[in-house]
């Protein structure tokens, strides 16, 4: 059988294709050296042009890799899971600023997707809306209701678009446990559960939310940042911003303290960070809602009087 490759052009995963297919979409420029593919023999999305397997015969070489960054952690070099286990077929859509979910229900599936979220959906799609997390929930600030959609006789579809502007991530679940921000939670298989973690008085201190989200179970787990997104793989110990943290995997542990003293704490503009220790990932997004609400402050429209 042919080597099977994926490609991501625009933010949206697309395949597999037959490798004579890529290579005829590169010569006619429908795919380009800058976008991304990830075949057998890969470990990760490389560029097209850094794919040993669409190099031409007899043409030079493959553009090398990016150096691995040194020491106990390091990032990935894309921010898009590899995974290709799934319990629904789905696309992303306007990675990474704006991304779109649609997901593809099969007949008399249900999907839970957070309150507010659903965007466009077939007419055969049902909803119903349940409670989920209780006073915990409610304490976060976010919505106490999640909806779940059904795909009433036939398959159908739903297009869910999270509220903050920003990147998306799927992460298929099997016996394992992530943790989420209280605000990052997007759409999930009904085999997931959901559950409201506390952070004790460290969340209050951080500013960051008293509790997270914890999910366990198994099947497709999606979640959202403000801004776009990565990966770090954490083999030791890494440090993080408190208010870039995504989500986190089980197998690490974590505290949340202050760089430098007391001056730092309330001059640097730094604020806390949390401090993960042991073997797991952690997804950062590139900017925090505080930061840019500081920016934009100066710009406010001021009332002066006569």
């Amino acid at each position: 059988m042919a080597m099977q490759v994926y490609i991501l052009r625009t933010g949206t995963q697309e395949g597999p294709f037959p490798i004579e297919q890529v290579r005829q979409m590169l010569a006619a420029g429908d795919l380009l050296p800058t976008h991304h593919v990830f075949h057998e023999g890969l470990t990760n999305w490389v560029l097209a042009s850094q794919s040993p397997a669409l190099a031409k015969p007899g043409g030079p070489p493959p553009l090398p890799a990016a150096p691995a960054a040194s020491g106990n952690s390091g990032l990935l070099t894309s921010s898009y899971s590899t995974d290709t286990r799934r319990e629904f077929q789905y696309t992303i859509e306007g990675r990474p600023d704006f991304a779109f979910l649609t997901v593809q229900v099969p007949a008399n599936q249900t999907l839970k997707v957070e309150a507010s979220a659903m965007a466009t959906m077939d007419t055969n799609m049902e909803m119903k809306t349940k409670m989920r997390g209780g006073l915990a929930r409610l304490l976060t600030g976010e919505s106490i209701f999640v909806n779940e959609f059904t795909a009433a006789n036939a398959p159908g579809s739903i297009g869910i678009a999270p509220g903050a502007p920003g990147d998306l991530e799927h992460v298929y679940i099997d016996g394992d446990t992530i943790y989420l921000q209280s605000s990052g939670f997007v759409a999930s298989g009904m085999g997931v559960t959901l559950d409201s973690k506390w952070q004790g008085l460290k969340g209050f201190f951080t500013g960051e939310g008293l509790f997270l989200i914890k999910c366990s179970g198994k099947g497709d787990l999606w979640f959202n940042t403000y801004g776009a997104m990565f990966c770090v793989n954490v083999s030791g110990s890494y440090v993080v911003d408190t208010g870039h943290i995504v989500a986190f995997t089980d197998g690490l542990q974590y505290e949340v303290g202050r760089i430098g003293g007391y001056k730092s704490l309330f001059f640097s503009g730094e604020g806390f960070v949390c401090r993960f220790r042991g073997q797991g990932k952690v997804w950062v997004q590139t900017r925090k809602l505080g930061a840019f609400a500081s920016w934009v402050w100066p710009f406010r429209p001021v009332q002066r009087g006569n």
